[in-house]
């Protein structure tokens, strides 16, 4: 997660309370949506950023994982993300989302 979108979970955390606030991914890989996850949870692993050392424990999800897919219009899910859903290991993804949230999650 680049140091601009950092600054804008945090600032945005700090407006609202973590407790409104959950954080949808994207990345097409499951590595690389952990390791985004990891920084909106427990802080930026690189401690490169605004977030670095900063636990927001906020909620995250993957737009593949079946928790968001079924809360979204399926019309609307299938034009902006059923092509990606395709293509990507949404296994891998729902596997290390699951990983991240049971360690670092707190709201």
């Amino acid at each position: 997660m680049d140091l601009e979108n950092q600054k804008r979970v945090k600032d945005l955390t700090e407006q609202h309370g973590g407790e409104n606030v959950v954080v949808l991914l994207g990345a097409a890989e499951a590595e690389a949506a952990g390791l985004a996850a990891e920084t909106v949870t427990n802080g930026d692993p690189t401690f490169a950023g605004p977030l670095a050392g900063v636990q927001l424990g906020l909620r995250v999800f993957h737009a593949v994982e079946p928790d968001f897919k079924n809360e979204v219009d399926a019309g609307v899910f299938d034009d902006q993300i059923g092509m990606m859903e395709m293509v990507l290991d949404v296994d891998s993804i729902v596997e290390e989302m699951n990983s991240i949230r049971s360690q670092f999650v707190k709201y």
